[in-house]
């Protein structure tokens, strides 16, 4: 029975498995033909498959167009709702326009944007309606806003790289928008958002109002904006009389103002207008007649200015932030600025500056006013001011403020001095021709510029003395008190040394150079005005006169001769060592002229002598500058104070009435008076009771009369022999040498 099921079991399984097997044979011969009929369905349906896939894309790209028209539609709605009126439109301004005028109100720059006359619609020449759109923006009555042509166009212009076509990528509407609103970043964003921004602007706008807005607003270059600013730069007149050349001239400049501005290069300008013309006959706004204009005969303004003047009003401008209120309003600046002394500086420093050197010369009138100044040998080049801010060592011209020191401490221009080799704290200057001429005059060591006595004089009245006395003349640098200071060691500024020997020719007075004398807003109303200030004297007249003197004598007969112009001349020269810097400061008939001259790097530059170059400019400058004034001469007489003719040593301290003094317990003696005044602070009270007399005490002792005429003398307290007041021989000092004969 086991047997036979165990049969029977497997015999089961064996039909089991052989049904399994039949089974899955019938499953892969249906997975095959269904696989077989697919085939033979997808070999029939290829081509609605593709149809298929087009439709779909159609759908949702239908869809996406749509809800990005609606975003757009929102876009442009919000936008147009966000942007301001069009009289607040008007009525912005970029920035403030500072227009700058010479001391006899003559226009010499103007800084910032420059907005002329708002025209209206129908103000604006037809010309210059008809040129701006032929060459910017050729379907601007056709489009709304962005241009799809044009915006195509910008996409192959991208892709290939073409650069056929004239006119620039966006149209007016976008240029405005973009100039109003944006920034010329060249991103998508900002490309989208100026999409934005000008159909947004056709939304809320007229194309009439469009285009005046572009028009008076749209940057023609030389910082005109508008095209009545622009025609008063280029043509010097309003833009109302525009003719059909100077209209394609303008309309020319917006693709690239700085390239195609003719106060930059002429030709360039011609040859745009010329396209701009072509452009107009094409379109038919001119006739082939007024296409063949001769664009080279119009007449453009004269550029009076030069670039040297952006050295002064960078100088002068700042000043306004302190002068003046907060104010964007347009303003006029009236200076002290000298035009035709501004043309001869600049002349001068460009004929004379040695090559690969630069230059700088400031010049001011007798009360500080700046007439002339000149940073560099180019504006253009380097706007780096070097009349006011280079830091330079000025040499022998220092030697103003050691000799100044000398004469107040006593000395006089014929006083004798010695040119001796001498050595302070280790120091041992050297004359520049390493010779020595022993005894000489005050006058003669200054006008020839010897090192040693200048030394000597410094260590004699204190580099400390000479320091504070650069301080008291206005050099705010810094100045050291080593020895070597007396020769001009301290880096100073031109400007401040001008300002120093300006003082010497007010007469000793204090003068504070100035560049701008009154403010006014655009329609005539006062701002600023600059007040007088009050007179402060640096120094005694007759130091005044002592300095003039060798002032004087240094382009007589010393090392200035070439600053000589055939009028009494005061100036001194510097030179630095190793010829790095050279220096002449001088002043003639009120007028105080300081000349620089060196490479920025410092490096030495061969033949520059202060006696060369800067004193040659100088004179070259300074025969225009005093031409129209009066000759005056040098008062270099010195009256000395009564206390320097006394020759008693006590009346070097001046009359004794008109002085403090402190008695030997600290008591202070008032002027007029011997008795010290009553001690405020003494615990005790007490005075002198001895009653003042009126007789002066008797010059010797009794004592020693007696001993003089034989009387008898009384005991000597001390235990000393001799009589009291009556040293030994051993206590005696010696009489004090008396100085040689001078």
């Amino acid at each position: 029975m086991s047997k036979r099921g165990d049969r029977v079991t497997n015999k089961g399984k064996r039909g089991s498995r052989r049904a399994a097997a039949e089974r899955e044979s019938s499953r892969s011969g249906s997975r095959s033909k269904t696989r077989k009929s697919t085939k033979k369905a997808a070999a029939a349906g290829g081509g609605s498959r593709f149809w298929f896939w087009i439709k779909r894309l159609t759908f949702w790209g239908g869809a996406a167009a749509v809800l990005g028209a609606i975003f757009l539609a929102f876009a442009v709605g919000f936008a147009a709702r966000s942007i301001p009126s069009f009289y607040q439109l008007k009525s912005t301004q970029n920035a403030q326009t500072i227009l700058v005028r010479a001391r006899d109100g003559s226009e010499i720059v103007e800084i910032g944007p420059s907005f002329g006359e708002w025209l209206a619609y129908d103000d604006i020449p037809d010309n210059m309606k008809n040129a701006m759109v032929a060459v910017e923006d050729k379907r601007y009555y056709s489009h709304y806003g962005v241009d799809p042509i044009r915006t195509t166009g910008a996409v192959i212009e991208g892709i290939t790289g073409s650069r056929s076509r004239v006119g620039g990528t966006s149209t007016i509407t976008q240029q405005l928008a973009r100039n109003v609103f944006l920034n010329s970043n060249r991103t998508f964003d900002r490309k989208a958002r100026e999409a934005v921004l000008a159909m947004a602007l056709e939304w809320k706008f007229s194309k009439e109002q469009i285009l005046e807005l572009y028009l008076n607003k749209v940057y023609f270059g030389g910082g005109a904006y508008g095209v009545d600013s622009a025609s008063r730069k280029f043509f010097s007149h309003p833009a109302k009389e525009l003719s059909v050349a100077e209209a394609s001239i303008i309309a020319g400049l917006v693709k690239a103002p700085s390239r195609y501005s003719p106060t930059a290069d002429v030709q360039a300008a011609v040859n745009r207008a010329k396209v701009v013309l072509r452009l107009m006959k094409e379109q038919e706004y001119i006739t082939a007649e007024q296409a063949s204009v001769d664009v080279d005969t119009v007449e453009l303004k004269q550029q009076s200015g030069q670039n040297s003047v952006r050295y002064f009003t960078d100088w002068a401008l700042p000043q306004l932030d302190i002068l003046l209120p907060e104010t964007f309003a347009p303003i006029e600046v009236w200076t002290t600025l000298d035009v035709g002394m501004q043309r001869a500086a600049t002349a001068s420093i460009s004929a004379n500056t040695p090559e690969g050197s630069q230059g700088a010369l400031v010049s001011v009138d007798r009360d500080g006013a700046i007439l002339a100044l000149v940073g560099g040998t180019d504006y253009v080049e380097t706007n780096f001011n070097r009349a006011t801010n280079a830091m330079r060592q000025p040499g022998s011209s220092w030697k103003l403020f050691v000799y100044l020191a000398a004469l107040e401490a006593g000395y006089t221009p014929d006083d004798r001095v010695v040119d001796t080799p001498v050595t302070i704290d280790g120091w041992s200057p050297r004359n520049s021709n390493g010779r020595n001429v022993g005894e000489t005059s005050l006058r003669t060591s200054f006008a020839y510029s010897i090192n040693t006595v200048a030394a000597q004089l410094g260590n004699e009245v204190g580099f400390g003395t000479v320091a504070s006395m650069a301080r008291r003349f206005g050099v705010s640098s810094p100045v050291s008190t080593f020895p070597s200071m007396v020769l001009g060691s301290s880096e100073v500024r031109l400007i401040e040394m001008t300002r120093a020997f300006a003082s010497i020719s007010a007469k000793g007075k204090s003068v504070e150079p100035y560049g701008i004398l009154k403010v006014t807003t655009a329609g005539g109303e006062l701002l600023y005005e600059r007040e007088k200030p009050r007179d402060t004297a640096l120094i005694p007249d007759y130091v005044v006169a002592g300095m003039t003197d060798l002032l004087q004598a240094a382009v007589q007969t010393g090392t200035g001769r070439a600053a000589q112009i055939g009028r009494p001349v005061a100036g001194k020269t510097g030179t630095t060592s190793s010829n790095k810097d050279g220096w002449f400061v001088g002043f003639s008939s009120g007028i105080t002229t300081g000349v620089w001259m060196g490479r920025d790097d410092a490096k030495a530059v061969p033949g520059l002598q202060g006696g060369r170059a800067p004193a040659r400019a100088f004179a070259a400058y300074m025969r225009y500058a005093v031409k129209d004034r009066a000759v005056e001469k040098f008062d270099i007489e010195l009256n000395l104070p009564e206390w320097r003719l006394e020759p008693d040593e006590e009346y070097l301290f001046g009359d004794p009435d008109d002085y403090y003094f402190i008695d030997e317990q600290g008591n202070l003696v008032e002027p007029g008076r011997r008795d010290p005044a009553e001690n405020p602070f003494d615990v005790d009270g007490e005075r002198p009771d001895a009653p003042p007399t009126d007789e002066p005490p008797p010059a010797v002792s009794e004592d020693f009369l007696e001993r003089a005429t034989g009387g008898a003398l009384p005991p000597d307290p001390s235990g000393v022999g001799g009589p009291p007041g009556i040293l030994e021989p051993s206590q005696q000092r010696p009489p004090p040498a008396q100085p040689p004969p001078q």
